[in-house]
C-alpha cells in the first residue's frame, strides 16, 4: 500500500512559467496526481465542478476573473481544499475567509512550497476521513433493520458515533481535542471554531456538520453561529429588547436566538 494515498490536484495560474513551476514541485511529492492545469478562471470553474481535485493551487491575480471570485462563484461550503498564490499578501485575508488553508507569495521557495503542500494534504485527508465516516454511518442506518439477525439500536450503541474527539492542524500537526473539553463552538466564515478555555483552534467544518454530529445530551445549538456544552452554562440572562443570553461559567455571554430559547430552556431543566 502506498504510503499516501493518491491526491488529485488541480494548478490554476495564468501565467504558463508559474504552472510549471507547481507542477514541477508536485512532482517531487509522493502519491500525488496532476488532474489538470489551467490559466483562466473560467475554466478553472469547470474544472473544480468537473473534475472534483482534492486540492487546488489557485493564483489570485488573473485577467477575466480572479482566484477570489473563482473561490466566490463555486462558494466556499464547495470549494476543495485550497492554496492561494499571490503576488501581494493583502490578499490573503479575504483568501482564508473563503476556505484556503495556506497561502503563497511570490516568489516562493521550495521550503515554503512543501510547508503548504503538507498542511494541505493532511487537511485534505480530515475531510476524507470526515466524507467516509459520514457516508459509513449513513449506510449503517439504512441498513441497521434489514437481514437475519437485525436488531434495533440501544441508546448506548447510537450514543457511541458521536464525536468524542475531534482534529484540528496545529503548528504542522494533527491534534485531537477531547469533545469534554470544549466550552463552546463559534462559526467563523466557513470554519467553526472550538474555545476550550483559554485557547482557540480553527477547522474547516460546517456548524450543521457538528451539530449533527455532537452529542444531544451534551451539547445544544443557540444561535446559527454558536453551539454550547450544556454543563459550562450558568445562568440564562434577559437582554434588552426581548432578547436572551447564555451565560457561561467563565462569564462569556453568547446571544440566543429566539427560535431556539424554548428548547435551550428545556434542556436546562427550567
Amino acid at each position: 500500500m502506498p504510503d499516501h494515498p493518491s491526491l488529485r490536484v488541480l494548478i490554476v495560474d495564468d501565467e504558463p512559467l508559474g504552472r510549471e513551476r507547481i507542477a514541477a514541485l508536485l512532482r517531487k511529492e509522493r502519491g500525488v496526481q496532476i488532474v489538470g492545469m489551467i490559466g483562466d478562471g473560467a475554466s478553472a470553474v469547470e474544472a473544480i465542478r468537473s473534475l472534483a481535485p482534492d486540492l487546488v493551487f489557485l493564483d489570485v491575480q488573473m485577467p477575466g476573473m480572479t482566484g477570489l471570485e473563482v473561490a466566490r462563484t463555486i462558494g466556499a461550503a464547495a470549494m476543495p481544499t485550497t492554496v492561494f498564490v499571490t503576488a501581494y499578501d493583502r490578499h490573503a485575508v479575504a483568501a482564508f475567509d473563503l476556505a484556503a488553508v495556506d497561502y503563497l507569495v511570490k516568489p516562493f521557495d521550495d521550503e515554503r512550497f512543501e510547508q503548504a503542500f503538507q498542511r494541505a494534504r493532511r487537511i485534505a485527508r480530515l475531510e476524507e476521513a470526515s466524507q467516509l465516516r459520514d457516508r459509513l454511518l449513513a449506510v449503517l442506518q439504512e441498513t441497521g433493520d434489514q437481514g437475519p439477525g437485525a436488531r434495533t439500536t440501544s441508546a448506548k450503541e447510537a450514543g457511541a458515533r458521536h464525536l468524542e474527539r475531534i482534529p484540528v492542524d496545529s503548528r504542522g500537526k494533527v491534534r485531537f481535542i477531547p469533545v469534554s473539553e470544549i466550552d463552546y463552538i463559534l462559526a467563523s466564515g466557513p470554519y467553526a471554531e472550538l474555545v476550550v478555555g483559554d485557547r482557540k483552534h480553527l477547522i474547516r467544518e460546517a456548524m450543521q456538520n457538528l451539530e449533527d454530529q455532537l452529542d444531544p445530551a451534551r451539547f445544544v445549538r443557540v444561535h446559527r453561529s454558536a453551539i454550547v456544552q450544556l454543563d459550562r452554562v450558568d445562568a440564562l440572562l434577559k437582554a434588552p429588547g426581548g432578547e436572551y443570553d447564555v451565560q457561561l461559567r467563565n462569564g462569556v455571554k453568547i446571544r440566543v436566538a429566539r427560535s431556539r430559547r424554548e428548547e435551550l430552556e428545556k434542556r436546562l431543566g427550567r
